[in-house]
């Protein structure tokens, strides 16, 4: 008999940001039938947003009982009481020990309000980290990052990050191939690292200044090679010092950060997809040795390549 959906409760809070409270439904909605979503408010009333309307929901409070994951939808924090509200503390309070909770943006405050991110890290969006920080000192704030994941809590930056933790979640719950597929559909770029920088200071290059779009495609389809920065200036046609100050304002970290984790990301793909022995997948993303895969994998995800490949199998047999 197959496993019931996992159930996906959206909390939508008063004065919400319309477009992103729709992100989860649309992510994980699209992974073919293996989450349910659903969305309440705090007192099961009306909700309104930070727009010209307000919306009604299906669902009170009590839906957080049920739920398996928790998504805090962002709300525009000037259109709401300070600290929290009762109904939204009562709201959180209804929430089961051990279920996974993610935030979207400015959710991040209501977390912190309750007490449920102290002593932890977090994030939320790079303009709000001074208040941020001045409200909630005992939070481990990094305001630099596009989503956090400290297990069973996960928090994120604005807007877009809202569609790359919702496809972090989906990636973690059954790999890369149905994340992949996710995305697809939802018409979005597959995978981007939650630590990379929220802001960027130019992230569209000039008209008349070459990019380096074409050369990230190239490394992509020659990831088995040992590239290095000399390799990827010279493709661009950029002298070493041009191609990392461009690289970084397009794509906000260093080319070497970069290319460990495209490395790390297809070898977590041939892990879920593939038998290849580990040595075997080494060479094919591009790491020297095993041993080096190994400490990369381990690293971003905590686990080694046997035990990640072990998972995915079992979910697959379930």
């Amino acid at each position: 008999m197959a496993a019931p959906p996992h159930r996906v409760t959206v909390l939508a809070l008063d004065g919400v940001y319309a477009f992103e409270l729709g992100i989860p439904a649309r992510v994980f909605g699209s992974a073919d039938g293996r989450y349910e979503v659903v969305t309440c408010s705090a007192d099961g009333g009306p909700v309104r947003t930070n727009a010209d309307f307000s919306i009604t929901v299906e669902h009170g409070p009590e839906a957080l009982a049920s739920a398996d994951t928790v998504v805090i939808a962002p709300y525009d924090l000037a259109l709401t009481d300070p600290g929290l509200p009762g109904p939204v503390a009562d709201a959180l309070a209804r929430i089961r020990p051990g279920t996974r909770i993610v935030s979207i943006c400015t959710g991040a405050f209501a977390l912190a309000a309750a007490g449920l991110l102290d002593g932890r890290p977090a994030t939320t969006h790079w303009a709000l980290a001074p208040r941020f920080r001045e409200l909630f000192p005992h939070v481990r704030l990094d305001p630099d990052v596009l989503f956090i994941d400290d297990g069973d809590l996960l928090t994120s930056a604005g807007a877009a990050s809202g569609v790359d933790v919702c496809l972090h979640v989906v990636r973690r719950d059954h790999g890369s191939e149905v994340a992949n597929r996710v995305a697809r559909l939802c018409v979005v770029p597959p995978w981007r690292d939650g630590g990379q920088a929220q802001y960027i200071e130019q992230p569209v290059p000039e008209p008349s200044s070459a990019g380096t779009a074409a050369t990230r495609q190239w490394a992509l389809e020659n990831l088995h090679l040992p590239l290095t920065l000399s390799d990827l200036a010279g493709h661009a046609r950029m002298s070493l010092r041009t191609f990392a100050r461009r690289f970084h304002d397009e794509v906000g970290t260093s080319p070497g950060r970069w290319l460990i984790q495209q490395r790390v990301a297809r070898a977590r793909q041939l892990l879920e997809s593939s038998d290849l022995p580990v040595d075997r997948i080494a060479g094919e993303v591009g790491f020297a040795t095993a041993a080096s895969l190994r400490q990369h994998l381990h690293a971003a995800i905590g686990v080694p390549p046997l035990a990640y490949r072990r998972t995915f199998q079992a979910a697959a047999a379930r």
